[in-house]
């Protein structure tokens, strides 16, 4: 069967309507805690699945971003937030426990935003260590053994410990030889068993058994120890020194021997830094390494663990021995503070190598191939502290002609199969400190992006030393990652450039290998030249037909920062007018926007290295309808058949951006189904923020449908919107209560519901549920009837409520059977920081609309009065409590016997005989209650 669609379109004004927003969960929560003092709390199992979803309203329709505290909001916290509804992560974690912050915004006001704590429960398996101490009693008579257990869990919620000897569960000091306590700061996490002058009974099976209560069906979990008297902890026995020197390719063997404990130990070999090398081979306590490499150096742990006393715990520090980065340093005479050789003066030449172990390398001098003979000008000296740990200097004093010469260090592991390490160095006439300078022309270079870079710098003198390339402008490190780069050749080269790349380098030279002097120094620009970066990207532009219409495409960066061509091409084609470009943009105008000249308008610029494009879409086109999704009641069903009627409402987006809308195309299309019927929806006239509305009648129960809408303008369809529509079984207005009133004696409390969107909540309770610590001089002792059994609502001002948080209490939805109503109710207003009290009315009608009828604020005395509020409401509605908090806690409001009559209130007060005051109240005068709202002619607050 089709879908016969008959419109019943009306209108009125929407505008717009800011984004509020309501948690909910599913998934496997446990327990959620809905406490109206204390914080929501979401209580879930490690391991299950997390599905919070946040309800929105407004329009237009929000948008959702989950967020959490100190992470995101997602599987893995440091991914970005989840922009989505539903917020659902598989197997949580305990680290993902938290608050997690639900924000709706739709650029009308402020973002809604809510939050709830999510709290992971668990139990992990208990540890349980022994400790002992035997100390001396009456000197040196006898001694007394006492044994501690020591049983610890890591639990959420704390757990709950249970101590047992056999079968038999020990409890504190039940008897004087055993005394069961937490350690300070611990957090509950720990319980001690001591048993104190240990004796013979005492030598038995101890289980430590954990529980968290059960909760999130988590089982309880237990741990057993045999003590006996001959449990001790264990002890360890190395074969090899703490500190082993090995030469690489050697394979050695640590042996780890028990010396005792028990039970048995476990042995554990571990390395630091890092893991275990794929060379190693661990058999019981024995730890061999096969052909030995300079990586595998380290510090070796071997480790006994029996949960007796402390583990048992050797360390082996293996030293691969290593020479690499032999280097020397020509010296000048320092105290003559000289940089260039003279004769007549002193020379030092310093030889370093890095080794393992540095201190036994053993240096050795030679001049001209021969052993240098060391003399009172010749002098050998080590540990310079100017110089590198275990460096070796030759120092020549009072140099001469004769000293000229090659000089060669030799760096040798004695007795080691280790190769030699030797540098050479050249000293005569000829030898002289470097200069560095930069080849003409190459002061400043230019490359495009994504090229190679070429750096030159150019050193004389003899030796020539490395030099040290690093960056002026900007902390940030070289391409290799370092923060400097080394090069013989004085050619720093870099690969694939790009524009972060740019700036100025300096080039300077090492203080070795070559002279120990301060360093020469120049610097090379670098120029990175990339293309344009341009904006927008892409602009959808709309405009009515005749109108024109300007199109700018602007450069943002770029190097160089000049447009200096730009190609403007309509659906494709060149467009063929001399444009004139100027220094950062490029302009275009449309002068009548048509059929004709709608289309994709395309700007490309450049600036000689690159070329970047502007796009834009021009037409007349109407933008895309919004749909209301708040529609209260949509869904209205037949009862003669089996089909029901769905009240669409949308708006329209910017519709005076174009011409004026003429009707609407509507599509509706049952799914899992093909076909599609169409309609047509005329329209007189449309503004911003009016508020449509069709009825789409004869919907099959229970089907869904999906339905598109189309603006129709003079030049053609507009964009679409698309929604898909479910039936739901819409809201039954409730008749009146059969007495006409509510007394809140039953947990339904009459179909009244709490507010999702306020603050904190009603609270129901009587004189025999008072907290007996809640605040004195404010709040009923009792209800209206004044017996301890009956019950009110209240709100509690204590913390964490603060000035102006709201509760709000909200009826059932009823139906009009009459043009006036009266609305009859206690208050009960006592104490120096009290709110206020509003009534409130919301009418269901397109959409719903809440009106204050009544407000009362600030002390009313220790007694309960009683106000009444005439409304003509002229749809179906709901009335609403709302209390408000007060300056601080001395603030509590309570409600009672609410009554709903057709027809007027009273209209003559009744004397003040009939008024309930409370004992020892010190009633204060009273004063008229404001009126305030369109539904409301009159308002006596009646003292009976």
């Amino acid at each position: 069967a089709g879908v016969l669609l008959v419109s019943l379109f009306t209108s009125s004004f929407l505008s717009t309507a800011p984004a509020q927003a309501q948690i909910i969960h599913a998934g496997q929560a446990c327990v959620v805690k809905e406490d109206n003092i204390s914080e929501r709390v979401y209580t879930i199992r490690e391991g299950d699945t997390l599905v919070l979803q946040c309800l929105v309203t407004g329009h237009p329709r929000p948008q959702v971003r989950w967020t959490k505290t100190a992470g995101s909001a997602s599987d893995k916290f440091q991914e970005t937030s989840v922009l989505n509804e539903t917020l659902r992560i598989e197997k949580i974690q305990r680290l993902q426990g938290g608050r997690y912050y639900c924000k709706a915004e739709n650029g009308v006001g402020v973002p809604a935003i809510k939050s709830i704590r999510v709290d992971v429960q668990y139990l992990d398996e208990p540890v349980l260590t022994i400790h002992q101490t035997i100390s001396d009693v009456r000197g040196s008579f006898y001694q007394e053994k006492t044994v501690f257990l020591r049983c610890t869990v890591n639990s959420n919620p704390p757990a709950r410990f249970i101590w047992k000897r056999g079968a038999e569960t020990l409890s504190h000091s039940q008897d004087n030889g055993v005394d069961i306590y937490e350690p300070l700061y611990t957090q509950g996490e720990t319980k001690v068993l001591k048993l104190k002058n240990l004796r013979p009974q005492d030598y038995a099976s101890y289980t430590c058994q954990v529980s968290v209560r059960n909760v999130c069906s988590i089982p309880d979990k237990s741990i057993t120890f045999q003590l006996t008297n001959t449990t001790a902890p264990p002890a360890l026995k190395l074969s090899v020194n703490e500190t082993l020197v090995v030469n690489p390719g050697d394979n050695i063997t640590m042996q780890c021997s028990l010396m005792g404990g028990d039970p048995l130990p476990e042995v554990v070999w571990s390395h630091s830094p890092g893991p275990m090398p794929p060379n190693s081979l661990v058999q019981g306590g024995n730890l061999t390494l096969w052909r030995i490499r300079v990586e595998d150096s380290g510090y070796y742990n071997c480790t006994a663990i029996n949960n007796v006393g402390n583990p048992a715990k050797k360390m082996v520090n293996l030293l691969v021995r290593s020479m690499k980065n032999a280097t020397f340093q020509i010296t000048p005479d320092v105290i003559k503070e000289s940089e260039t050789i003279q004769l007549g003066q002193d020379l030092k030449l310093s030889c370093h190598v890095d080794a393992i172990p540095q201190e036994k390398v053993v240096y050795s001098w030679y001049k001209n191939g021969k052993p240098a003979r060391f003399s009172d000008r010749l002098l050998i000296t080590r540990n310079d502290p100017e110089l590198p740990p275990v460096t070796c200097s030759l120092e020549i004093i009072d140099l001469r002609f004769s000293d000229y010469g090659t000089y060669l260090c030799v760096a040798t592991f004695q007795g080691a199969h280790i190769p030699d390490l030797s540098v050479e160095v050249n000293i005569s006439s000829e030898t002289v400190p470097p200069t560095i300078s930069v080849p003409k022309g190459q002061s400043t270079i230019t490359v495009r992006e994504g090229s190679r870079a070429e750096l030159q710098c150019e050193v004389r003198g003899k030796p020539k030393p490395p030099i040290i390339w690093s960056r002026v402008d900007k902390e940030a490190p070289m391409p290799s990652g370092t923060m400097t780069m080394e090069t013989y050749d004085g050619k720093l080269r870099l690969e694939s450039v790009s524009r972060e790349m740019s700036g100025t380098y300096k080039c300077q030279t090492a203080r070795y290998n070559g002279f120990n002097i301060r360093p020469r120094e120049a610097l090379v620009q670098l120029n990175v030249q990339f293309p344009p970066v341009v904006e927008p990207a892409f602009q959808d532009m709309r405009q009515g037909v005749g109108r024109s219409v300007t199109l700018r495409c602007t450069m943002l960066k770029g190097s160089p920062m000049k447009v200096a061509t730009s190609v403007w091409r309509f659906n494709g084609t060149l467009l063929a007018q001399p444009l004139a470009e100027q220094q950062d943009y490029s302009e275009l105008k449309v002068d009548s926007v048509s059929r004709e000249t709608s289309g994709s308008y395309e700007c490309s610029i450049s600036n000689d290295v690159g070329v970047s494009t502007c796009l834009f879409q021009v037409s007349a086109k109407a933008y895309s309808p919004e749909f209301y999704y708040d529609t209260p009641n949509p869904t209205l069903s037949q009862k003669q058949s089996k089909n029901y009627s769905y009240v669409l409402q949308w708006t329209q987006k910017e519709p005076d951006a174009v011409d004026p809308i003429l009707k609407y195309r509507l599509e509706v299309r049952q799914l899992a189904q093909r076909n599609t019927i169409q309609t047509f929806i005329p329209v007189k006239k449309m503004e911003k923020g009016l508020l449509l509305e069709h009825i789409l009648p004869n919907l099959k129960v229970p089907q869904s449908y999906e339905v598109r809408l189309t603006p129709i303008t003079s030049f053609g369809a507009g964009d679409m919107a698309a929604r898909i529509i479910r039936y739901m079984e819409p809201d039954q207005p409730l008749p009146f209560p059969a007495d006409n009133t509510c007394r809140f004696e039953d947990e339904k409390i009459c179909g009244f519901v709490q507010d999702k969107m306020d603050n904190f909540d009603w609270t129901r309770q009587n004189a025999l549920t008072q907290n007996p610590k809640r605040t004195v001089n404010t709040g009923p002792p009792t209800d209206i009837s004044g017996t301890p059994e009956g019950y009110y609502m209240f709100i509690e001002a204590s913390r964490p409520r603060v000035t102006g948080d709201k509760a709000r209490l909200i009826s059932p939805l009823y139906n009009i059977t009459a043009k006036y109503y009266c609305v009859s109710f206690y208050y009960h207003m006592y104490g120096k920081h009290i709110g206020a009290l509003n009534l409130l009315v919301r009418v269901r009608n397109k959409r719903a609309i809440d009106t204050q009828v009544w407000s009362l604020s600030g002390n009313r005395g220790n007694m309960w009065q009683q106000a009444h509020v005439p409304i003509n409401p002229p749809g179906p509605f709901q009335i609403i409590f709302e209390g408000v908090r007060g300056t601080s806690y001395e603030g509590d409001i309570a409600i009672d016997d609410v009554t709903l009559k057709k027809g007027d209130c009273p209209r003559k007060p009744i004397g003040p005989n009939k008024a309930v005051a409370l004992p020892g109240s010190g009633v204060p005068a009273v004063h008229s209650p404001c009126l305030r709202g369109p539904l409301t002619f009159f308002l006596y607050v009646l003292l009976r």
